[in-house]
C-alpha cells in the first residue's frame, strides 16, 4: 500500500528549510569565514607567485568550469522527478562532508591549496544541487502559488545566514586576544575557524534532513524510468531547447545570454566581498561577520522595495538601474580606502544586488511562452551555471595583471557592465497592469516590446 502524500505545507516547509541550511553554509564557506580564513591567515606569508585572494579565484574558477560542464547533464537527468531525490541527497551528502573535512586545514601555508580545493569542490556541489532543487518547485506549487513559495525560499535562506552568522560571530569569533568567542575558544592554528566549519556542516545536514526525508511524496508515485543520455546528449537537449526558443522569440535568447552574465557579476560581488573587505579595506575578520549579517538584511530589503517598483515601472528597469548604480559604487569603492567607504558602498551594493535578483527572475517569467516557463527556466539556470566562471576569472585575472587585490574589483565591475550592456538590447513586454487589459499573448511581445 502507497503511503499517502504528507500535507502540503509541511512539504514546501521542508523544502525552504533546505535553503536556509544551505545558504547559510554557503555564506561561511565562500564569503564570511573560510574564504576569508584561507587568504588572510593560512596563506599569509606564502612566498613568491600570485597572492592567497588571486588562487581563491583561480580555485572558484574551476569551479564554475565543472559546474558548466556538469550542469547540463544534471538539469536533463533530474528532469525525471524521481531522480530529483537521489541527485540532492547525494549533492547535499558531499557537501556537508566537503565542509566538515574543511576542520582539519590548519593555519599554516601548506594547507592553502587543499582548503582551495574543499571549498572549490563544496561550491561546485552547492550550484549543482540548486538544479533537483530548484526543479522541485514545480511539484509543489501553481502557477498562482509559485512565487510566494519561491519567495518563502529565499527568504528562509537570508534569514538561515542572518542567524548562523549571528551564532558564529557570538560563540566562535567575537572579541580579541588569544581565545575567541563566547566558548572561549583559542585562535592558535585556526582552532576556532575550524570548529566553525563543523558547526555550519552540522546546519546544513540538520535543515536538509526534513526535504531529503520527504522528497519522494513530492515527486510522483510512480517512478518515470531514468532518462538514457550522457554528456553530449544533454548538451544536445539543451541545444534544441535554445533553437526552440530562437525560432519562438531570440529576444528570450538574448535575455538569457545577458542575465547570465550579470548574474554572475552579483554573485561575484557577495563571494569577494568579504577578501576583499579584509585584505584591501582593512576590516577586521570579526567585523566581516557583522558587516555579513547587515548586508543579507540589506539585500533582502532591497528585494522587497525592489518588488514594488517593479510592479510599477517594470522589471528591466529594475535590473538596469540597479546594475548601473552598482558600477557607479563599484568604480568609487576602487578609487578610495579604508574601512568606512567599505560599509558604506558595500552596504549600498548590497541594497541593489537584492533588486537586480528578484526582477531578473520575474522578468523571465513575463518572457516566457504559455506552458513553456518550465523550460525557460531549465534553460536559465543552465546558462547561468555556464558562466559562472567568468567573475572569479577576471577576479584573479585583474589582479594578477595589476599586482594588488583592490583590482579584483575592476574585474568584477567587467562583468556588471558586460551584463548591463547586454540587458540595454533585450526587449521586454510591456508591464501587467491590473486595472487594465491583460497582456497580449507572449508570443506576439516581440510586436510590442519596448
Amino acid at each position: 500500500m502507497t503511503q499517502p502524500p504528507a500535507p502540503a505545507k509541511s512539504r514546501v516547509a521542508a523544502w525552504a528549510l533546505w535553503d536556509c541550511g544551505f545558504v547559510g553554509l554557503n555564506a561561511i564557506v565562500v564569503t564570511f569565514v573560510f574564504s576569508v580564513y584561507l587568504t588572510e591567515s593560512v596563506g599569509e606569508g606564502m612566498p613568491g607567485g600570485a597572492s592567497p585572494a588571486s588562487w581563491l579565484g583561480r580555485a572558484l574558477t574551476v569551479a564554475g568550469l565543472t559546474v558548466a560542464i556538469l550542469a547540463p547533464v544534471t538539469g536533463v537527468w533530474v528532469q525525471a522527478p524521481h531522480l530529483r531525490r537521489r541527485a540532492l541527497t547525494v549533492l547535499t551528502g558531499l557537501a556537508v562532508l566537503l565542509t566538515a573535512a574543511m576542520s582539519l586545514i590548519h593555519d599554516d601555508s601548506s594547507y592553502l591549496f587543499a582548503g582551495l580545493v574543499l571549498l572549490a569542490a563544496t561550491a561546485a556541489c552547492g550550484d549543482l544541487a540548486g538544479v533537483p532543487y530548484n526543479a522541485m518547485l514545480r511539484q509543489l506549487s501553481t502557477p498562482a502559488t509559485s512565487g510566494r513559495i519561491s519567495g518563502l525560499g529565499s527568504g528562509a535562506g537570508y534569514f538561515g545566514s542572518v542567524l548562523l552568522l549571528l551564532i558564529v560571530y557570538l560563540g566562535f569569533i567575537m572579541g580579541d586576544g588569544p581565545t575567541r568567542g563566547l566558548l572561549d575558544l583559542p585562535v592558535e592554528d585556526g582552532f576556532n575557524v575550524r570548529m566553525v566549519m563543523l558547526v555550519a556542516a552540522a546546519w546544513f545536514a540538520l535543515f536538509a534532513v526534513p526535504l531529503l526525508l520527504t522528497a519522494q511524496h513530492i515527486t510522483p508515485l510512480t517512478p518515470e524510468p531514468p532518462p538514457s543520455i550522457g554528456l553530449f546528449g544533454a548538451y544536445r537537449r539543451v541545444w534544441a531547447d535554445l533553437r526552440m526558443e530562437w525560432a519562438r522569440d531570440r529576444n528570450l535568447v538574448y535575455y538569457l545570454l545577458a542575465s547570465a552574465v550579470f548574474r554572475d557579476g552579483l554573485a561575484g560581488v557577495f563571494t569577494f566581498g568579504a577578501v576583499l573587505g579584509v585584505k584591501v579595506y582593512g576590516i577586521s575578520p570579526a567585523d566581516v561577520l557583522i558587516f555579513g549579517m547587515a548586508a543579507l538584511v540589506i539585500a533582502a530589503t532591497g528585494a522587497v522595495l525592489g518588488g514594488h517598483v517593479d510592479d510599477r515601472v517594470g522589471a528591466k528597469p529594475v535590473i538596469v538601474g540597479s546594475l548601473a548604480a552598482m558600477v557607479a559604487v563599484g568604480l568609487v569603492m576602487l578609487a578610495l580606502s579604508g574601512p568606512t567607504v567599505f560599509w558604506v558602498c558595500g552596504l549600498t551594493l548590497c541594497l541593489f544586488l537584492g533588486p537586480a535578483q528578484a526582477a531578473a527572475r520575474n522578468l523571465l517569467l513575463r518572457m516566457s511562452a504559455d506552458g513553456r516557463e518550465g523550460v525557460a527556466f531549465g534553460l536559465y539556470t543552465m546558462t547561468g551555471r555556464a558562466v559562472s566562471f567568468l567573475a572569479p576569472w577576471l577576479f584573479f585575472l585583474f589582479v594578477d595583471a595589476f599586482g594588488t587585490d583592490r583590482a579584483g574589483l575592476g574585474g568584477i565591475l567587467v562583468v556588471l557592465v558586460a551584463g548591463l550592456t547586454g540587458m540595454l538590447f533585450v526587449r521586454t513586454p510591456g508591464r501587467y497592469r491590473a486595472d487594465g487589459p491583460p497582456e497580449q499573448p507572449r508570443a506576439q511581445t516581440a510586436e510590442r516590446d519596448r
